[in-house]
Parts: structure tokens; C-alpha cells; sequence
């Protein structure tokens, strides 16, 4: 399941809905929050941006390769979009597989690629004023390692 929406989510709900059958011994969940620095600078909040129609296209990408690599059974991903306050959560990924290593590695992978791949913008505004934020080298880090082991 893929959603993005302004509206905040609720973890529990959503873990539920992940966590509500027996044919999985495993069940792994992301959130990510707003947190009050970065590089330095005190945030005071972030604004997101996307692309509709094709974020939801290059999630689906992103959780199919997921698929062909872990077994998984179910796969939530939640991304909100608009103006957001300190300590409130931006993304939800959740999955099950039958065993921990897969999941644990899915979620990861999927985490990894959501923030390389999928259209998203994000501006903080910070006590210098707001701010757009790039792409951060340790993300492309990440998906490239991700590459390195998955094409072995």
C-alpha cells in the first residue's frame, strides 16, 4: 500500500494493519520525524513538495525491486506532503516477510531509495530563513552501496 497525503497517519493503525495475520514472523516499521537541526542550522519546520502521480509511480518502482530481492508479504508506504511542525512524522514504511533478516534489509533498502528516488522537495525554514534542501551525499552513498550488494 502507497499513500501520500497531507493528513498525519497513525502508527499503531498502520502497524496493525501489517501486523494482523500469522503467515509473517516478522514485521520491521520506519518513522521519520522532524527533527529540530540540520547542518548546523535550528529548523523550525519543513515544507514538502512532490510530484503527484509520478512519486506514486516511483514508489511502486522502488517497492517492486523490494520484492524481487526479499520475500516479502505485505508493504506500507506512507509519505505526507505539505507544511509540517518540529517532531511530526513525515514517512511510514512498514513491511513483513517470514523471517527478520529480509525485513529488516527491506526496510532499510526501501528508506534508502524513497530518499534518492522518489520526487520529493523539502525547504526547512530555519532561524535564517527557509532554506531548499539537496540531495545529501551519505542518500546517494546509501543507494549506491544498496547497488553494490544487490548486484553480486
Amino acid at each position: 500500500m502507497i499513500k501520500i497525503q497531507q493528513s498525519n497517519f497513525v502508527v499503531a493503525d498502520e502497524y496493525q494493519c501489517l501486523a494482523n495475520d500469522n503467515q509473517d514472523g516478522a514485521v520491521v516499521t520506519f518513522i521519520g520525524k522532524v527533527r529540530d537541526f540540520n547542518e548546523g542550522l535550528d529548523v523550525q519546520g519543513l515544507s514538502l513538495e512532490h510530484y503527484p502521480g509520478m512519486t506514486e509511480k516511483v514508489l511502486a518502482d522502488i517497492e517492486a525491486e523490494a520484492r524481487e530481492h526479499w520475500p516479502l508479504n505485505k508493504v506500507t508506504i506512507i509519505h505526507r506532503f505539505g507544511d509540517l511542525k518540529l517532531g511530526e512524522q513525515i514517512v511510514f514504511i512498514g513491511v513483513t516477510s517470514p523471517h527478520r533478516k529480509a525485513a529488516f534489509a527491506a526496510c532499510e533498502f526501501l528508506i534508502d531509495f524513497l530518499k534518492t528516488k522518489a520526487p520529493f522537495w523539502k525547504k526547512e525554514l530555519t532561524s535564517d530563513g527557509s532554506i531548499w534542501l539537496d540531495a545529501k551525499n551519505s542518500d546517494d552513498d546509501a543507494s549506491q552501496q544498496w547497488h553494490k550488494k544487490l548486484t553480486k
